[in-house]
């Protein structure tokens, strides 16, 4: 693993597996949604929630992504352990668009600022925030929670894993 000291403005982030790790040291960009058919299947999802990094500022702290040809113009990044989506990056693009799920703290985005792709925006996504909502200890027994124990990376960085 790449040992940099963290600046201020520096996040960090990775798969689920812990096989790839980033740090991104700087300001996030603009924060959106992508619901365009390829980020739905990228994601296996209603779409993909990125955030905008300059390539310059994100480096890749331990492992390397694999990446797949979405389109002529696209690649798209990913972890080719546990398969989690990382980015996306157009050709000639100065940013990667990191998959916000992916940063260790997803709240550092502040907040979505844009929707593209809306031309396949599947029908109810937009009545998702009327859903009644519950935690999850809210349904699940102690005795579920404790088989539930997450087997993933925790969100932060190790000197290994596992």
């Amino acid at each position: 693993m790449v040992k940099i000291p963290l600046r201020a403005e520096s996040r960090t982030g990775g798969c689920q597996c812990g096989a790839i790790r980033y740090r991104i040291d700087g300001p996030l960009g603009r924060a959106g949604i992508c619901h365009c058919r390829m980020c739905q299947k990228a994601f296996g999802s209603f779409g993909a929630a990125l955030v905008s990094v300059p390539a310059t500022a994100l480096t890749w702290a331990r492992g390397t992504p694999g990446t797949f040809r979405s389109s002529s113009i696209v690649s798209r990044g990913f972890c080719a352990a546990c398969g989690t989506p990382l980015f996306m990056q157009e050709d000639g693009d100065p940013d990667y668009e990191i998959a916000i799920g992916t940063l260790d703290d997803p709240n550092a985005i502040g907040a979505m600022t844009e929707q593209s792709g809306c031309e396949s925006k599947v029908a109810w996504f937009d009545g998702l925030s009327s859903l009644p909502s519950q935690a999850t200890a809210d349904y699940r027994s102690p005795e579920d929670l404790e088989r539930l124990k997450s087997l993933q990376h925790p969100d932060h960085d190790t000197d290994h894993w596992p």
